[in-house]
């Protein structure tokens, strides 16, 4: 149900209720406040002005008798000793008299019964105490005029600080009186401030029931019927412009959920009918899987039992020719000698090409499993088995210190003894020169095999590595054409991959890179590359 028209929003009514509110609150903030500064102002007047001034006025009083009592004992026993609370009367009048003038401050009244106190005092000691004691000193006797004027003077002595006292009392009375209405005051503007509080509380309850509370509580129904399966049931509730917009939401979310079912019943009927089809996709998938492991099963039996039954009958060629060679090279003439020649290195060829041939069927299954692999020692036992062919062909081999990696460590050497022993193969007029480099990169080591050879076609970058493709005639170079398929083979079972480099610089030669994993944190540390590196001549 849409709104009307100029109906006021629940954050604008909420924001005009907390406004009044808090006017409201800051105004009883301000009379409880004005409330407490009169309590707190009394009370300080009382306890720390009026109160030590009393005190002070008993103290000055009883200060003027110890001197009056002392003048009279001196006259009468003629004994200075007697004028020693005189003395002591004295500065404790100087020292109340100040401290009640400070307390009195502000106070035109008191001050002013101060004044007469004061004066009363000295006109009591200037005329008469004083003048009876240097009388006394001088031997002279006290007269009976002496004695009511002095009373007299000290009558008015004691009727101006009697005045004093009464002021006080008055004033500390009135005070009082002003602290306790202002106490009654305070109490009164609490109580009220807790009535008109929770009178506030009460109204503010009943304005959100009906602005939030209840309009909620209608979603909440209207949505449950819609749960309890009235899907097309519209959630309409009236309340604030929020509230109508939420249920607008909540409806259009029961539409889209609507829609979305629909769509989610036709899918899973699709996805019955795809999985029903994908069900016998995997019986088939599983059947051919077993038929592939069976024929895999079935071809290794067949390298290895080709390995011994095809190396046996050409053994026995090479065998027997090389008998015929030796019984009748007197009486074979050049051509009959270079068939027996011809038959000899075929069978040798056959030899090396089923032996290359089972070693790479066997890459990746009769290995073992991978190992923390040391490069450095890899290369170090490529180079050995390439003793004889580096000291032959005068060979410099040349290599950056190189990591640790994981992997199988006599695959390993074969990529390295391949590469290598391919760049001493195909050199040119110089001496051979390879160089063997790595560098750490995006998670992986990239190796670079360099050499100054004949170097390769960029056209053949991919030819390279297909089995039994050569680019050169057995009668150039020998070999049976499997070295870098089985190089590629064995780079790609530990995880990296090998290509020719063809953009490299037009000067020949050629450089085959490949890359292998930096072993991670669960694998092992990996080694940095550093070292004292390897290099081999002749």
């Amino acid at each position: 149900m849409s709104p009307q028209t100029g109906e006021w929003t629940l954050r604008r009514r909420l924001v005009v209720t907390f406004i009044v509110a808090g006017a409201l609150t800051a105004v009883i903030a301000l009379i409880t406040a004005t409330a407490l500064g009169r309590v707190i102002n009394r009370n300080d007047s009382l306890l720390g002005r009026i109160g030590p001034a009393r005190i002070a006025g008993y103290q000055m009083e009883a200060a003027l008798l110890n001197q009056e009592t002392g003048v009279r004992g001196y006259v009468l026993t003629k004994q200075t000793s007697f004028l020693g609370p005189y003395d002591d009367g004295r500065e404790s009048e100087t020292s109340n008299l100040k401290t009640l003038r400070t307390s009195a401050a502000g106070n035109a009244e008191l001050l002013q019964d101060l004044d007469e106190v004061e004066a009363a005092a000295d006109a009591w000691r200037s005329r008469y105490a004083e003048p009876l004691i240097a009388a006394v000193k001088a031997g002279q006797p006290a007269t009976a005029v002496q004695d009511d004027q002095g009373k007299a003077l000290f009558d008015t002595v004691r009727k101006a600080i009697g005045a004093f006292q009464d002021d006080l009392t008055t004033i500390r009375n009135t005070t009082y009186d002003e602290l306790q209405t202002a106490i009654k005051t305070l109490i009164a503007i609490a109580i009220a401030a807790l009535l008109l509080l929770l009178l506030a509380g009460a109204i503010l309850w009943r304005a959100l029931r009906r602005w939030v509370l209840r309009p909620l509580a209608d979603i909440g129904t209207e949505t449950r019927a819609v749960v309890g399966g009235a899907l097309t049931h519209q959630v309409r509730v009236e309340g604030p412009r929020e509230i109508t917009a939420l249920a607008g939401h909540v409806d259009a979310m029961r539409s889209s959920l609507v829609a979305a079912l629909s769509t989610a019943v036709a899918a899973q009927e699709q996805l019955k009918e795809q999985t029903v089809q994908l069900r016998e996709q995997t019986d088939q998938l599983a059947a051919q899987t077993e038929d592939l492991q069976r024929s895999n099963t079935e071809l290794e039996q067949f390298a290895y039992v080709a390995s011994h039954d095809l190396q046996e009958p050409l053994r026995k060629v090479a065998s027997f020719c090389q008998m015929l060679s030796r019984r009748y090279s007197g009486q074979l003439d050049e051509r009959g000698q270079q068939y027996i020649d011809f038959a000899v290195d075929g069978a040798k060829r056959m030899q090396r090409l089923i032996n290359d041939l089972l070693a790479f069927s066997r890459v990746g299954r009769t290995t073992g499993e991978f190992e923390d692999v040391s490069l450095d020692g890899v290369l170090d036992r490529a180079l050995t088995s390439l003793g004889s062919t580096i000291d032959e062909s005068d060979a410099v081999i040349q290599s950056d210190p190189l990591p640790e990696v994981r992997g199988n460590a006599i695959l390993l050497t074969q990529v390295f003894q391949n590469l290598i022993g391919n760049a001493i193969k195909f050199h040119g007029m110089a001496a051979p020169r390879v160089r063997i480099t790595v560098e750490e990169r995006d998670g992986v080591y990239e190796f670079a095999c360099s050499d100054n050879g004949i170097g390769i076609e960029p056209q053949y970058a991919e030819r390279v590595f297909v089995i039994f493709q050569r680019l050169h005639g057995k009668d150039q170079y020998d070999g049976t054409g499997i070295g870098l398929a089985m190089v590629r083979k064995i780079i790609e079972h530990h995880g990296g991959r090998i290509w020719l480099d063809t953009d490299g610089p037009a000067t020949g030669g050629t450089t085959f890179r490949w890359t292998l994993p930096v072993p991670s944190a669960t694998e092992g540390e990996p080694v940095a590359v550093g070292g004292a590196g390897t290099e081999s001549n002749a």
